[in-house]
């Protein structure tokens, strides 16, 4: 099973960009699908990002489409969430998932593999 460590959460201004990432370990990352989730307080865990290693397709929900990006190096073993004109509805803790799959998977379940995840707040 892959681990997964995400770093790069913090506080930024409405309109500011962050860049997360997902560091794996301790599995054949390549071969693994990937996604991005967030959680805000009180609220249930919604999809943010998929990606699909064999086919490089990506899937986004709606509220970010345009502004977030998902993308991965598999030569690091690392998969990245860029994230632009954050707004302050985007304030969550945001969590990478992996899957040993190919495909785009779009729910939290469909995913196996969890990191601990990361805060990102944005302020107005």
């Amino acid at each position: 099973q892959v681990q997964l460590v995400e770093s790069g959460g913090g506080l930024v201004q409405a309109g500011g960009s962050l860049r997360l990432s997902c560091a794996a370990s301790g599995g054949p990352f390549q071969r693994y699908a990937m996604g991005w989730f967030r959680q805000a307080p009180g609220k249930e865990r919604e999809f943010v990002a998929a990606h699909s290693w064999k086919d490089d397709r990506t899937s986004y929900a709606d509220s970010v489409k345009g502004r977030f990006t998902i993308s991965r190096d598999n030569a690091k073993s690392m998969a990245y969430l860029q994230m632009n004109s954050l707004k302050p509805e985007d304030t969550a803790v945001y969590y990478c998932a992996a899957r040993p799959d190919f495909g785009v998977f779009t729910r939290a379940y469909e995913y196996g593999n969890w990191g601990q995840g990361t805060q990102v707040t944005v302020s107005p």
